[in-house]
C-alpha cells in the first residue's frame, strides 16, 4: 500500500531486511480535518454554517471531547449583538437552528453553546480553533 497526499503527519522508519520500508504510527494531520465518528469534518464547514446566520457573529471555536467511547463535538459561537439584546427563547431558537444546520449538512450532531459579544479569545489557526479534549492513545 502506498501512502501519498494523504496529508498524514508521520515519517519513514530506518531500512531493514524487508524490500518495503515502513512508515511509523501517524501523529497527526496537516491540515484542519478532524474526523468526528467517523465523518470527515473541516472547520470552513461550520465556519459557512454560522455564516448563514445573521444573528451569529463569525468567531467561534470547536472543542471536541471523548466522554466515553465516542468522540463529541461542541461548536462554541458568539452571538450578534442583535441576539445577544434579545429573549432567551430567541438565543434557544439559534442555537437549535444551527445544530440542525450542522446536523444536515455535515452529517454529525453537535451541541451548540452561545457566547455573549467578544466572548471567545480572538485568534487565527487551528492551534485556538480547535480544541481537541481526546485522550492520547
Amino acid at each position: 500500500m502506498v501512502r501519498y497526499r494523504t496529508r498524514d503527519l508521520t515519517r519513514l522508519l530506518p531500512p531493514t531486511a524487508r524490500s518495503m520500508r515502513r512508515i511509523e504510527k501517524i501523529t497527526g494531520r496537516s491540515d484542519d480535518m478532524l474526523i468526528i465518528r467517523g465523518v470527515n469534518l473541516f472547520p470552513t464547514q461550520v465556519e459557512e454554517l454560522i455564516l448563514k446566520q445573521p444573528e451569529l457573529a463569525p468567531y467561534y471555536t470547536l472543542e471536541v471531547t471523548r466522554p466515553g467511547n465516542l468522540d463529541e463535538l461542541t461548536v462554541h459561537v458568539e452571538m450578534g449583538s442583535t441576539l445577544a439584546n434579545g429573549s432567551q427563547e430567541s438565543r434557544r431558537a439559534a442555537g437549535r437552528k444551527l445544530e440542525q444546520s450542522i446536523k444536515a449538512y455535515i452529517g454529525i450532531s453537535a451541541a451548540v453553546a452561545l457566547a455573549p459579544p467578544m466572548g471567545l479569545e480572538r485568534s487565527i489557526g487551528k492551534a485556538k480553533r480547535i480544541i481537541d479534549r481526546r485522550p492520547k492513545q
